[in-house]
């Protein structure tokens, strides 16, 4: 179990990369205090347990509803997920999060941001939902699913503790760290996204010629 819990933490962090939200988040909370600060990642963290935990637990009926194939969705979610990784090693993850001018000048203007654009589409986009979809479908076991749900609230504390100390990583890190460290990131997600789509296509092949 433990050696699952790593795998999943390794992928969905990799695919959520809280790391590269931190000049985002800083960006849209120029005047917080830092209590407020505090709140906003403490919220932030809580809704994007919240959808994460939806989607992986409901994920499955809502393809079974529009008839989706796991293949498929493994496939769809691996070009997203490839996609996500690109954005990172370019430096684009912002924007490559629906994330852009328009919407961080609108999230100044809100009081609350945690729900939106942080917590969604931020940090749970398409490639992380899609991520834990596939999971739900291939761990049959409740045990197992157990361990992910257990994962994503890991995760979800991890990205609290990340924009928590934002100014202070900011401070250390500066641009071009965090960007070094996205772009490192990025590399390891789109290997995660051709993985998913070598796999879905592979699938779907042995199933056409079954």
């Amino acid at each position: 179990m433990m050696s699952l819990f790593i795998a999943v933490f390794g992928s969905l962090f990799s695919v959520v990369n809280p790391m590269g939200a931190v000049p985002v988040f800083l960006a849209m909370t120029p005047d917080y205090t830092q209590q407020e600060r505090n709140h906003a990642a403490r919220n932030t963290s809580i809704y994007f347990v919240l959808i994460l935990t939806a989607f992986f637990l409901g994920g499955s009926s809502i393809l079974g509803f529009f008839g989706v194939s796991l293949d498929a969705l493994r496939i769809a979610g691996g070009l997203m997920i490839l996609s996500s990784g690109y954005a990172l090693s370019s430096g684009k993850f912002a924007e490559s999060r629906a994330v852009n001018k328009k919407v961080k000048e609108e999230a100044l203007e809100k009081e609350d941001i945690s729900f939106a654009p942080m917590a969604m589409p931020l940090l749970s986009g398409p490639g992380s939902i899609s991520l834990l979809i596939s999971m739900f479908a291939e761990h049959q076991e409740w045990a197992s699913r157990g361990v992910i749900a257990g994962v994503i609230v890991f995760t979800g504390l991890t990205v609290y503790f990340i924009l928590r100390i934002s100014p202070a990583l900011f401070k250390y890190f500066g641009v071009a760290g965090i960007k070094a460290i996205s772009r490192i990131m990025g590399f390891i997600v789109m290997a995660l996204g051709v993985q998913y789509v070598i796999t879905g296509v592979t699938g779907l092949v042995t199933y056409l010629m079954a």
